[in-house]
């Protein structure tokens, strides 16, 4: 049976979405067509315009709904914060999959971030696997290592999620770091079985860079920088509404002085991003409609993908290639001077991104900023300043917000994330600020336990400034997980105990 894609069904797809008939646009692109979708794009010319159509009746006639994880699962409600996440592992693993609708299948079982998942997500999953090193949960660990190399492998890149309408895009590329953990627990020849992969994850963000020049300074996930170095940015491959957030996609459209085609351009990037959405983003640094995220080149990527590159020579290393060893370690050592060169604000004394369209420093201050310190690429004087800008600025009472705006978003203020704490508290760590990192680690699993004992759930994300809140807000309703905060729960649990 040839089948199209969902979003592929126009006109249904968009009546579907921009009805809506349902209330989260995830919904739809996750139903398994019961007939081949070209007969059903038929049908629904035939019956679309008759007396007494419905459009959600003719859904739920030719498409299996997605299915319901977790429905029946209830928190103990007298188990500890720590007994709640271990339980929750069995309801968090989802097992190797056939091929159904819009989800890639994996050949290994995965942890997904939250009951309401079918999917496993990029970056989300090396901060779960935090939680199940933490747990003694090697064999999973590797499971997820393998799945996200088995999507390297087949499909050149690891998406955002597998799931098809996500194949446009990545997300942080957090695997060198997956490796490194799974190196740790395994030994450090594990490294050279990930070899190729790790390559190829570097070759799928290098794509294009042997076309840069003065006139084409931006291809792909690569941008040629003034001086000729090369640094990154996020860049969906479509300039299309997303399918999974379509109507909300469109009705920004609506509102922006941007082309249609351009800002999904930039929405795109910022999904791949895994901050959607953040002020940081913005070109006036307020307002959603303004977002330019393909012209900014992101601090936090670009340590990522220097970590790539160390994690790559010494794999190279231990496979015994010192010439391709080196040749990396030079890589990384050009764009540790070129971090340093572009997203250093020696005024401010912080880490900011880099708006390569003007050439000019953003002047958003955010957690990213905190990425060369985790990833020690940042001198102890640099670090020192920051270190300060985070006691001044950024800690609040249940932990570090993600930045210094309140604009809605919930990647700004007042909203705390999992990930940014750990990134924040280890950064710290690492440049000798044990009593501001300890203090950080405190508040927020001290938040994390009294949102827990409320309400039984682990969230997405938190309300660090105004700690009475229940959680920070989001786009769906709160569930069981959230995989990343657990994994940072248990590995944070760990380290204030050390």
């Amino acid at each position: 049976m040839t089948q199209k894609e969902i979003f592929q069904l126009d006109p249904l797809f968009n009546d579907v979405q921009m009805q809506p008939v349902f209330a989260d646009g995830k919904t739809f692109v996750d139903c398994i067509p019961k007939e081949d979708t070209d007969v059903i794009l038929e049908k629904y010319f035939e019956q679309k315009d008759s007396s007494g159509f419905n459009l959600e009746k003719f859904v739920q006639a030719y498409f299996e709904l997605p299915k319901v994880f977790a429905a029946d699962y209830t928190t103990d409600s007298n188990s500890t914060t720590g007994q709640h996440i271990n339980d929750l592992w069995e309801v968090l693993t989802r097992e190797p999959d056939e091929k159904q609708g819009s989800l890639i299948p994996l050949p290994n079982p995965y942890i997904v971030p939250g009951g309401r998942f079918g999917e496993v997500y990029y970056w989300d999953s090396y901060f779960t696997m935090l939680g199940l090193k933490a747990a003694g949960k090697a064999d999973m660990v590797e499971n997820m290592v393998n799945n996200f190399s088995h999507l390297i492998a087949t499909t050149g890149f690891i998406p955002n999620g597998n799931r098809t309408y996500y194949l446009g895009r990545s997300q942080p590329p957090f695997y060198s770091l997956m490796v490194k953990m799974l190196a740790e627990m395994r030994g450090q020849q594990t490294l050279n079985g990930y070899l190729s992969t790790l390559v190829a994850e570097h070759q799928y963000w290098m794509k294009g860079a042997n076309e840069l020049n003065d006139h084409n300074n931006a291809v792909h996930h690569v941008v040629q920088m003034q001086n000729g170095e090369r640094l990154n940015r996020y860049c969906d491959a479509y300039e299309t509404a997303r399918p999974e957030s379509y109507r909300e996609d469109v009705e920004l459209a609506h509102q922006s002085a941007q082309d249609a085609a351009t800002l999904y351009k930039h929405l795109r990037a910022g999904a791949e991003s895994g901050w959607d959405y953040s002020s940081r983003w913005f070109k006036d640094g307020q307002s959603f409609s303004s977002i330019h995220t393909a012209e900014i080149v992101p601090v936090d990527l670009n340590c990522l993908l220097y970590h790539l590159e160390l994690t790559i020579a010494e794999a190279y290393d231990v496979s015994g290639n010192e010439t391709e060893s080196n040749h990396y370690k030079i890589e990384a050592g050009k764009r540790k001077q070129a971090i340093e060169k572009y997203c250093w604000n020696d005024a401010a004394g912080f880490f900011v991104d880099y708006d390569h369209v003007a050439a000019i420093q953003k002047e958003e201050f955010t957690l990213a900023g905190m990425a060369p310190l985790f990833f020690k690429i940042a001198t102890q004087a640099q670090a020192d300043l920051v270190a300060e800008m985070i006691q001044a600025k950024f800690l609040k009472p249940g932990g570090v917000v993600a930045s210094l705006k309140n604009t809605g978003q919930q990647w700004d203020a007042p909203n705390g994330w999992a990930p940014l704490q750990w990134i924040t508290i280890m950064g710290l760590e690492n440049y000798g600020h044990h009593s501001l990192a300890d203090t950080i680690a405190q508040r927020w699993l001290a938040l994390n336990d009294k949102v827990y004992a409320a309400t039984g759930k682990m969230m997405e994300k938190y309300n660090v400034e105004d700690i009475n809140q229940l959680a920070g807000g989001g786009e769906y309703p709160g569930q069981d997980g959230f995989g990343w905060t657990n994994g940072v729960y248990l590995a944070l649990k760990r380290f204030v105990g050390s």
